[in-house]
């Protein structure tokens, strides 16, 4: 999916509405059960993260050096174990955004306690399941010789936040029987949708032109709205997720 960064910029902060909303936040719901090893809670909040962000720590295991079926075992076993062991007792509640926990566990793990005659085995019960050959055909797709292991994981970090708010947005506009709206003016998130487009896209759905360019403006704002409660759910407080997102644009714009 494309995404253009200078769209992603975002104003305002969040409402008190939403900041009294934030404890419910998945990742807090994960740092709350901080030694709890059997909160149901807890590992239902870490799964949900894990399948949005798996890749990035893929990417980041196979830039390391490592084979896809090493970079898979380790991936899998990561996560098959983060619950298993107290991987949050140490995790500082003030800097407890979502990505530099996972990367900086990735790095410990990787380092100290994977042992291959042990390795949770791909598909073998974990905590995910990995697509192998999807996940290979998008690694060998990245521009990795300019970039290093870290970059690549920032990289689809944020590639992943943009996903993830363009699939709930698409889930939304289907859900209101709008999905031919959403297709149609989809690229102008992009900046991929010109003047000249507005006219065709009323005439194909029998609209105005300027309902269409109304429809646009909504979906932009909407995308920012979702962009913010993505951002939320991977950082402590809502006074990060400003800082989060210029992050999340740095990263597009330094590691393309």
């Amino acid at each position: 999916m494309g995404h253009r960064v200078e769209m992603m910029t975002t104003t305002g902060t969040l409402t008190s509405e939403s900041h009294s909303r934030f404890v419910a936040t998945r990742w807090s719901v994960v740092l709350a059960a901080k030694g709890r090893r059997d909160d149901g809670d807890s590992r239902r909040a870490m799964e949900e993260l894990a399948r949005v962000y798996w890749f990035a720590l893929y990417a980041y295991v196979r830039r390391r050096g490592y084979s896809r079926e090493e970079a898979e075992d380790l991936t899998q076993g990561f996560f098959a174990r983060l619950l298993e062991k107290d991987y949050l007792a140490d995790v500082d509640r003030s800097k407890g955004k979502f990505r530099s926990f996972l990367l900086a566990s990735l790095k410990h793990f990787v380092a100290n306690e994977w042992d291959k005659s042990t390795a949770q085995k791909r598909g073998g019960g974990g905590i995910i399941a990995l697509d192998s050959m999807d996940a290979e055909a998008r690694y060998a797709a990245e521009p990795v010789e300019a970039m290093t292991p870290e970059h690549l994981f920032e990289r689809r970090w944020a590639l992943a936040v943009l996903d993830q708010v363009l699939l709930r947005l698409q889930g939304e506009y289907s859900a209101s029987g709008k999905a031919g709206l959403f297709a149609a003016l989809r690229g102008w998130l992009s900046g991929d949708l010109g003047v000249a487009g507005y006219g065709e896209i009323a005439q194909r759905l029998g609209m105005t032109e300027g309902a269409v360019k109304v429809g646009g403006h909504r979906l932009r704002r909407r995308y920012r709205e979702i962009l913010k409660e993505e951002i939320a759910q991977t950082v402590v407080g809502p006074d990060e997720v400003e800082e989060e997102i210029a992050y999340l644009l740095s990263c597009l714009r330094t590691h393309r």
